[in-house]
């Protein structure tokens, strides 16, 4: 396999991953306040959060091997797993290292959710909070492209995506604790709460 097709082949499939792991986010960050219409029922979401996040793992795995198996970069296996030990710009690999063992752990978490139980699950699923961040940091500075205007403008997109969901998360979570609030109170005064 040329050098040239491994180049592509791992920035193509790390470009891939990000925009596919921002969508999971996203998703991830939605389906927390339990969005969904009646022409798009709410397991609609999840099962696409799920289906893409494997999907983003795919990618992920593409260009991991491919990193490893250019020579230009010489990764090698133990600097793809081991933070920080790339003679490649390693403080950028080494973010982008931590971000997948990050998502690893909430791999491994997900396949094991029924033996691990809910609060657990949840508590390592939180990783994906960190491993996000991490991942576009390591695009920023690792990427060959990263100083491109389509590079620039896909970090940018993913940015404002996730900006966007958490925006709308705490909206939403400020208006449902209101609603809450208003229940309560007239629960509490013996009144039945007013629907809207």
């Amino acid at each position: 396999m040329s050098d040239q097709i491994l180049w592509f082949a791992t920035r193509g499939a790390g470009t891939v991953s990000l925009l596919l792991f921002t969508a999971v986010v996203c998703l991830g960050i939605l389906a927390v306040v339990r969005w969904q219409s009646p022409s798009w029922p709410r397991f609609l979401s999840v099962e696409l959060h799920r289906s893409l996040a494997l999907l983003s793992v795919v990618f992920l795995g593409v260009h991991i091997v491919t990193a490893i198996a250019d020579p230009f970069t010489s990764l090698g296996v133990v600097a793809a797993v081991v933070p920080f030990a790339s003679s490649y710009r390693p403080l950028w690999v080494g973010l982008g290292v931590i971000s997948v063992d990050l998502l690893a752990a909430i791999l491994v978490s997900s396949l094991l959710r029924p033996r691990i139980g809910q609060a657990a699950w949840r508590a390592v699923h939180w990783l994906s909070y960190g491993a996000w961040p991490l991942a576009v940091l390591h695009g920023i500075g690792s990427g060959s492209d990263a100083s491109a205007p389509w590079m620039m403008t896909i970090a940018a997109s993913c940015l404002a995506a996730v900006a966007l969901s958490l925006t709308w998360r705490v909206a939403a979570g400020r208006s449902n604790r209101g609603e809450l609030s208003r229940v309560a109170a007239g629960a509490g005064a013996g009144r039945e709460p007013r629907r809207a």
